[in-house]
């Protein structure tokens, strides 16, 4: 930070005034006096519209001083490239702007920010990250997503993942760029201040100036305050001056605390004597000509200047003294092709040679240098502007007079920067349009404000649907935009334009709220059926952007109503309701998308994350393949691939995949973890840690890939090392519930239940809409014996997704604990009905059929669970109890079978995993073998260990079902009876 205010009171400057008083002309001296100093200088204007471009301006200045900040440049170079990287992410996955960090709430662009029609293909903003809700989680998509004890649709997951973080990290390379995309003010000014510091090291001041500061101001303002008065980003050098030059005060609500170490420099007009002393060093004696140019120019330096320059002899000079400054000073150009041309050369709102000779006459084409040493042209870079109260009076002058040439010579500037435009068009686009361009843009904007001026009328219809492609491309181009709009309402004199301008610059000022521009356009007409459609797909696009799903959903359907064939409004309703899991009305959406747009990558994309939530990973896969030959440098899709042919268990092609992409880019980190999952999968543990170990060195804040890694840990056992992981990830997650509802899981197998339930009664309020959470909240109520809450909350979980067959089985199995066993039934019936293979529910239907009498019905049952998964060892114990009951052979060989997998599971985990559940099904298989010498130790385990009353309902009811079967066994069994309801009362309804 910069010392006491009365040591700083003399780095920051502000030339204040009205317009004409030589604000610029004396910044303009000061920048060349600092120079003679060998002072270090850069000049910016209104053409820097945000923090970054003002950085940039300065940058480049420095450099063509011999004074270049490397390092800054190079990491502004990596800054727009990732920024570019990227937004092609966002565009493959439909994501859309919102607030652009930079530009105060201007927006950006995303994949359905476009509409129909020809404008060039927008370039989106890194703000459609930042703002956009990806829901790559809740398609399954991100590390530690998997299946809940093989029960759990990944499909149909709502996690609670920074996912839009999720996304850049997937895209680029490191949580450094990551940074730099989402915050690049947080990135670049630290490196930028060091570089000036270097700078200043090795020259005896810098000295930084900011022209037009009353148009510039509201978008530098709090950046400028920053490195100027605090160490937010690290400290200003002592030798770096500032000169701001503005009309008004500094604001208030920004400087407030900070004017005492602004020296304000107030200009007014010039005094009488001040006055005279111009004229006569211009040789201006005559006393009727001074009196004539006091008056006409009030005294304004840039007027008295300006009439001064034509050197008036004497009073045969004069003439009429009435009229303005600028005729009188037209009146005494005597040469009437430098008066014509100084008149056309007002028109362009900046000139340089080759638009020079469009506005003028071809007599005039040679008097280039004569117009640039006007008193009244600023001239910078090759480029020339009038000072604005000149050029305000030569405009309203050329337009009284005669309309029909008003007109006819801005046709032909508005021609010029045509050509200018195609010109450029000759050579090769950009990869995100034309609108990339930078010449492009300039030559357009142009191009649409001699539009304007020439034919108001005409004109506004193209301009309005113009700034929907401004607004698509990013903030600084749609607050150009909409400032050229404005200009030419006022330049033309035009009230339809000038009400249009004024609206549109309230809405793009309002702080965070561009998308009011939008509404404005769509709630004042002046919009064809297209444009209005286009409209409202961006509007759509950044209502889904900022969560408000059913809002997006309106917009885009309102404007597939207006053009039924836009595919970027199909495409963006499509991947808003697939965000909802409406994954088939998605999929009406983007299969009419693919079908408009077959060239389109990022829509084969989108169409394939659809499909892999609802569990279609070959068309997936079909889909991702599409994609990668339309776009092969994507290789994010490579990872998008892998995951479903993990899921299909190609395990080899799922490598391949991800090692392709990894081969393109070995920094890709959402890749490196989703390998990790697929050596998982194959049983290379310390190939999957070591992957996920390096994608969490490339984004050490990155809580998806800390949760997927503690997963693994999870898997092979290592819980201790897994909580670690699960406690970092929550604390770097802003919304942890899909994380706590993890970590629960494994809190809940070291039995560590109180410890779980606080993490899932968390995740729940965290995120009400989490299925996961609910389920586990639910199961562990019901473990605690609070049977009616579980209930509500496995209710709500059916709200919320009816397809689930996760809690259908687990209502299923609450309501056989509580002796409801139709209802039981009815649950696992369509829970077996929507996921046939699912073992959970078969078992817990073969429990319930075992307690109605329906034995073959439970027989058949576990056959299936056997089936699928022979080393159940449930499922082996339940069918030696209902073949027994039947009174056929055999019951005994599944007994044996169940014992010896109970004991392979506790030899393989090791006495730091064991659990209520397994032991308590040890003692029930020993129980069924009459094994008595074991038997009792077991018991007395299970009592040490177990802490709630649902895992004791759990073994009576189990042990209720054994007697049913071994009907000459009560007496033995009853002290464990009693013993178990001893216990029941003793353990408190709240403690799990």
């Amino acid at each position: 930070m910069r010392g006491a205010p009365e040591d700083a009171a003399q780095f920051l400057f502000h030339i204040r005034g009205p317009a004409g008083v030589g604000k610029s002309t004396l910044a303009r001296r000061l920048e060349g006096m600092a120079r003679e100093e060998r002072a270090v200088t850069a000049y910016v204007d209104e053409a820097a519209t945000d923090a970054v471009e003002a950085m940039e301006t300065i940058s480049a200045q420095f450099a063509q001083q011999g004074a270049a900040l490397k390092a800054f440049d190079k990491l502004l170079a990596t800054y727009r490239q990732r920024r570019h990287e990227a937004d092609a992410g966002a565009a493959a996955l439909g994501a859309g702007p919102g607030a652009d960090p930079t530009s105060d709430g201007a927006p950006g662009a995303g994949r359905d920010g476009g509409g129909p029609g020809p404008s060039p293909s927008p370039s989106p903003s890194p703000s459609s990250m930042v703002a956009s809700q990806i829901g790559l989680v809740g398609l399954g998509m991100i590390p530690g997503v998997g299946a809940f004890t093989g029960a759990v649709d990944p499909g149909h997951l709502a996690a609670g993942a920074d996912r839009v973080k999720a996304l850049l990290s997937a895209r680029l390379r490191n949580h450094d760029d990551v940074r730099l995309v989402l915050s690049p003010l947080q990135s670049l000014v630290p490196v930028f201040l060091t570089e000036l510091a270097e700078v200043a090291r090795r020259h005896p001041w810098l000295v930084l100036f900011f022209d037009t500061y009353e148009r510039s101001g509201p978008q530098l303002d709090a950046w400028l305050r920053d490195i100027l008065v605090s160490d937010r980003y690290g400290e200003m050098p002592a030798n770096v001056l500032v000169v701001l030059a503005g009309q008004p005060r500094l604001a208030t609500r920004t400087w407030e605390d900070w004017l005492d170490v602004v020296t304000d420099w107030p200009l007014e007009v010039f005094t009488d004597a001040e006055a005279r002393q111009l004229l006569t060093a211009k040789g201006v004696t005559d006393e009727r000509v001074v009196d004539v140019i006091l008056t006409l120019s009030e005294r304004l330096p840039v007027l008295v200047s300006t009439l001064a320059e034509a050197r008036p002899a004497g009073v045969s000079d004069i003439g009429d003294p009435s009229g303005t400054a600028v005729e009188r000073f037209l009146k005494w150009e005597t040469d009437s092709v430098r008066r014509a041309a100084a008149l056309s050369c007002a028109l362009p709102q900046e000139l340089d040679e080759d638009v020079y000779r469009a506005a003028v006459d071809a007599e005039a084409s040679e008097l280039f240098g004569w117009l640039r040493a006007l008193p009244f042209v600023t001239d910078h870079a090759g480029h020339c502007r009038y000072h604005d109260v000149v050029r305000n009076a030569m405009l309203r002058l050329q337009r009284q007079q005669s309309p029909a040439r008003w007109q006819q010579q801005h046709t032909r500037l508005a021609d010029a920067f045509r050509d200018r435009r195609t010109q450029v068009e000759e050579g090769t686009a950009p990869p995100e349009g034309w609108w990339g361009d930078d010449r492009w843009r300039a030559a357009r904007l142009q191009e649409t404000y001699h539009r304007l001026c020439a034919g108001p009328h005409a004109a506004l219809p193209d301009a309005l649907r113009e700034l929907l492609d401004a607004y698509d491309h990013g903030g600084g181009t749609l607050r150009r935009w909409i400032q050229t709009l404005s200009r030419a309402g006022r330049d033309s004199g035009a009230p339809a334009i000038d009400s249009w301008g004024r609206r549109l610059l309230a809405a793009v000022e309002e702080r965070h709220t561009a998308m009011g521009v939008l509404t404005v356009l769509l709630t004042h007409g002046g919009l064809d059926p297209q444009g209005r459609s286009l409209a409202h797909t961006l509007r759509g696009r950044d209502h889904r952007n900022a969560g408000r799903y059913d809002e997006a959903v309106e917009d885009y359907s309102q404007a597939i109503a207006l053009v039924p064939d836009a595919g970027r409004a199909r495409y963006g309703r499509g991947w808003t309701l697939s965000l909802q899991g409406q994954y088939g009305e998605a999929l009406a959406d983007l299969d009419r998308a693919v079908e408009l747009s077959p060239g389109e990558a990022d829509t084969f994309v989108a169409r394939g994350l659809t499909l892999f939530g609802l569990r279609r990973d070959e068309e997936a896969v079909a889909d991702y393949d599409r994609a990668i030959e339309l776009d092969p440098g994507d290789l994010l899709t490579f990872g998008f691939r892998g995951r479903a042919l993990l899921r299909l268990e190609r395990h080899d092609d799922a490598l391949a995949s991800c090692g392709h992409a990894l081969e393109g880019d070995p920094k890709c980190a959402y890749v490196l973890a989703v390998r990790g999952d697929i050596l998982q999968d194959v049983g290379r543990s310390d190939e999957a840690l070591a992957d996920y170990g390096r994608a969490i060195e490339l984004d050490p804040r990155g809580s998806y890939y800390l949760s997927g890694r503690a997963e693994i840990l999870r898997e092979v056992g290592r819980f201790d090392e897994a909580l670690v992981d699960y406690g970092r990830a929550i604390e770097l997650d802003p919304k942890p519930s899909f994380v706590l509802t993890r970590r629960a899981k494994v809190l809940q197998a070291t039995d560590r239940y109180t410890e779980a339930f606080a993490d899932l009664d968390r995740a729940v309020h965290a995120d009400p809409s989490d299925m996961l959470a609910l389920v586990l909240h639910a199961r562990a109520l019901q473990g605690m014996g609070r049977y009616a809450e579980a209930l509500a909350q496995l209710d709500r979980a059916r709200e919320i997704d009816p397809s689930s067959a996760l809690a259908l089985s687990l209502r299923g199995k609450l309501h056989r604990l509580t002796e409801r066993y139709a209802n039981s039934l009815l649950d696992l019936d369509r829970a077996i009905e929507l996921s046939p293979d699912d073992t959970f529910a078969l078992n817990e239907h073969a429990l319930s059929c075992h307690m109605t009498g329906r034995y073959e019905d439970a027989v058949s049952d576990l056959d299936r669970v056997i089936e699928i998964r022979p080393d159940n060892s449930w499922a082996h114990y339940e069918m030696a109890i209902v073949l027994r009951v039947l009174g056929r052979p055999g019951h005994e060989r599944f007994l044996y079978r169940a014992a010896e997998l109970l004991a392979a599971e506790s030899d393989e985990d090791g006495q730091d995993t064991v659990s209520v559940a397994r032991v308590g099904n040890r003692f029930l298989v020993q129980f069924a073998l009459g094994h008595q010498s074991e038997l009792s130790a077991l018991f007395e385990e299970f009592l040490r260990i177990c802490s709630t009353r649902g895992q004791i309902d759990e073994l009576l009811a189990d042990l209720s079902a054994l007697l049913d079967a071994l009907h000459s066994e009560g007496d033995r069994a009853l002290p464990f009876v009693h013993r178990l309801r001893e216990a029941r009362t003793s353990v408190s309804p709240t403690a799990y």
